[in-house]
């Protein structure tokens, strides 16, 4: 991630998702950067001096409720990208900040 976006990215995964933040190891906390986990579930976000977002490269979530999910996101003027579904899955994407 961009080095001084965290507060956005706590505003998105925290805010928008629902996802705690949770603490980084004293070790790590200089680097900068911010993690998520909820569960089995673990984000790390760390800080890149020369950072370009990926197009190609993403993780993927699951959601129980998609729609729910999906007006959430616009809700807070998120841009939604709808993608051709694959077997047993709707899928869209977002760009997080």
């Amino acid at each position: 991630m961009p080095e001084g976006r965290e507060l956005e990215a706590v505003a998105f995964y925290n805010g928008v998702l629902g996802i705690p933040r949770a603490p980084k190891p004293p070790n790590l906390a200089a680097r900068g950067g911010v993690w998520f986990e909820r569960g089995d579930l673990r984000i790390h976000l760390g800080v890149e001096a020369d950072f370009r977002p990926a197009r190609k490269a993403h993780p993927a979530l699951i959601a129980d409720d998609l729609s729910r999910l999906r007006k959430r996101l616009e809700g807070a003027g998120i841009e939604v990208v709808v993608d051709e579904p694959l077997v047993g899955f709707d899928r869209f994407y977002v760009n997080d900040p």
